[in-house]
């Protein structure tokens, strides 16, 4: 374990990267998506949302939500969504697909500008490599450790998979190396991996302990949770990781990286409560599994599993009154509109002890067949406890109706509210009038909520003249639209017609759309006011020079975040053509590609027009601050730019 070396990649690389890099692969790790023509539909990872705006499109290599604005390319999208550096995205990528990567060393200036985030992550790495080490390979790690888990059942392949390891039981033993190899104090503190007293005194935060790395989806580490293996009543069975800039416990779940390929292919997702349970579910063939780690359910979590998969299946051991306290967070998912199984245990069994004390196919068929969907479930269970007392059956029935309230879909509410009537031996109707008067109580509340709001809101300023849709003034629209032609139709052509003169008869040649386009504004000496599309067109530009136009890849893949987005943006369009138009009615629609000519010759003449109408404006303004002796000149010029309009 070496101290952390910085280097850069070299360019060679990068291109072999995002050649390779297949956007419908990458997003779908983390999004299911699918088929929807030529593109890829999903829900947007980056914003909530119901209805699927999120587009891929394999053809160009990009995603687009044209609910949020969010687009890109593979690297973007795991920058934005993993929060990695460009440089994490581009080793991500090259790992997997199996590229080998060329770096040269950096600068020490390139090294500072490293992040804070990037730094933490490469401690927890650095922190995992040497649990994982002292596990296998240190004497005590052998000892204690690894025969701990070998006395578990869990096997050798699985130790490696989960990336388990050892933290030996002595006051400062992490802490040294991680110092002896350059890991700063100060990262180590704050990935909780070090504890720093008052007085300046070290410990580690994990001594003697087990440890459980927690990956993300991507697969970094980001947290630990540690089990202790003395009986020690002062210390804590298990210790997580605190709170820091890359963990955060209320939005991670453990095995999540692990398990996300089988829920997608199982449509379901296993929650369990702890670390061992998803080891041992997986060593009996179920890898569909997750764990809360011991905290409550939380918002963010059900959301992830969400991306997944609509559908949970909850494991719980015989303990009823911790199932009870689950109740609120069996509600939050209900909330989400996703439905909610419970599998029950045998008194004194939970999930890690059942599945390593019986066969593979007989866990998997318990699970199968002991799953009872939720509603169904607390129903039986609360109706068990009210037995003939009337307070608590009337209780219960509030707490049945209730959960049935929260849940969005209206077919599924009717259903569940038949189900229940049955069950509880009580007219549907009872169910029926009470389930209508929680919505109504929900709707007045959040009317009264708005109402509220809006009072106390300060008067709207006056409204201010539209300049244009979006906020943009008619320059700006017409530079995007020029950008847009370029990137969409630079190296396409179309036949353009001239005459030599008056007396000539026309000629027609094949003229490229970007050469066009170059032509006409470099002969008024035009440029654009956005820097970023500047930059496009002057890439263009050179491009003609040295007769090697760019291609839409270029812009794609470029290591400008900015420019990566304008490219997909303009790429991209919420509707396509269906080829049904065609085929089945025999309709024919004009597309822009087909008018070319036009299209482009009148974005060219606006442009010139909204810039000299810029100019003039700019003047005028002059004019009113100009002095006398001045005003004369200003309006000649405002009079030549006027005539050229006309």
């Amino acid at each position: 374990m070496s101290e952390i070396k910085r280097n850069l990649i070299q360019q060679g690389t990068i291109q072999q990267i995002l050649e390779t890099a297949l956007i419908e692969e990458v997003v779908n790790e983390f999004v299911p998506l699918k088929r929807r023509g030529v593109n890829l539909l999903g829900n947007c990872p980056f914003h909530n949302e119901k209805t699927p705006s999120f587009t891929v499109s394999p053809a160009k290599g990009i995603y687009k939500c044209f609910g949020c604005g969010a687009a890109g390319n593979s690297v973007k999208f795991l920058m934005e969504h993993e929060q990695y550096s460009y440089p994490e995205a581009l080793k991500y990528l090259a790992k997997k697909y199996h590229i080998h990567i060329e770096e040269k060393e950096q600068t020490p200036e390139q090294i500072q500008a490293t992040t804070e985030r990037d730094s933490l992550l490469h401690v927890s790495e650095f922190a995992k490599d040497y649990f994982v080490q002292t596990l296998w390979e240190d004497s005590k790690g052998k000892a204690i450790g690894l025969s701990y888990l070998h006395e578990r059942g869990i096997t050798d392949s699985l130790i490696k998979k989960f990336e388990l390891g050892y933290s030996i039981d002595e006051w400062t033993a992490f802490t040294d190396y991680a110092q002896t190899n350059s890991y700063p104090l100060q990262s180590l503190e704050k990935t909780g991996l070090t504890i720093v007293k008052e007085n300046n005194k070290l410990f580690d935060r994990f001594k003697g302990r087990i440890m459980f790395p927690i990956h993300n989806l991507s697969g970094r580490v980001i947290g630990f949770g540690g089990r202790i293996l003395k009986t020690e009543k002062s210390s804590a069975k298990y210790l997580n990781s605190p709170e820091s800039d890359i963990y955060n416990k209320s939005k991670v779940l453990y095995g999540i990286y692990f398990a996300k390929q089988e829920i997608l292919k199982s449509d379901n997702c296993f929650l369990v409560e702890g670390y061992t349970d998803v080891i041992s579910l997986h060593q009996s063939g179920i890898e569909n599994v997750v764990a809360s780690s011991g905290t409550s359910l939380t918002i963010d979590q059900i959301k992830l599993i969400k991306r997944f998969t609509p559908n949970i299946t909850i494991l719980y051991d015989g303990d009823s009154a911790g199932i009870k306290a689950s109740f609120r967070g069996i509600d939050m998912i209900l909330e989400q509109g996703m439905n909610v199984k419970i599998v029950l245990f045998p008194e004194g069994e939970d999930p890690d002890s059942y599945a390593r004390s019986h066969p593979a196919h007989e866990v998997e068929e318990f699970l199968k067949n002991k799953a009872d969907d939720f509603i169904r479930f607390k129903t039986k269970l609360l109706k068990e406890e009210a037995a003939n007392d009337p307070i608590k059956r009337g209780g219960l029935i509030k707490e049945i109706v209730q959960s049935i309230s929260i849940i969005p879909d209206e077919i599924m509410r009717s259903v569940y509210v038949q189900e229940c009537s049955l069950l509880l031996d009580i007219p549907e109707q009872t169910l029926v009038n009470d389930l209508n008067k929680r919505l109504k109580s929900v709707q007045r509340e959040v009317q009264s909520n708005y109402q509220e709001f809006t009072q106390n809101q300060v008067s709207p300023a006056p409204p201010q003249p539209i300049v244009k849709k979006g906020g943009k003034t008619p320059l700006e629209y017409q530079e995007e639209n020029l950008i847009r032609l370029l990137l969409q139709f630079g190296n396409q052509s179309f036949e353009y017609r001239y005459k030599e003169n008056e007396e000539a008869d026309y000629s027609y040649i094949d003229v490229n759309v970007a050469g066009f386009i170059i032509e006409q504004l470099e002969d008024d000496s035009l440029g654009f006011a956005n820097p970023n599309f500047q930059f496009i067109y002057d890439i263009y530009r050179k491009g003609m020079e040295e007769q090697a136009l760019p291609t839409h890849h270029t812009f794609i893949n470029h290591a400008n975040a900015e420019i990566v987005q304008i490219a997909a943006d303009f790429l991209s369009s919420p509707y396509s053509l269906s080829e049904n138009w065609m085929k089945k009615e025999k309709i024919h629609v004009i597309t822009e590609e087909e008018l070319l000519l036009k299209a482009v010759n009148n974005s060219v003449l606006s442009f010139k027009q909204r810039k000299l109408e810029q100019e003039i404006h700019e003047l005028q303004n002059e004019l009113k601050e100009a002095a006398d002796a001045d005003k004369e000149k200003v309006l000649i010029v405002i009079l030549k730019k006027e005539k050229i309009l006309l």
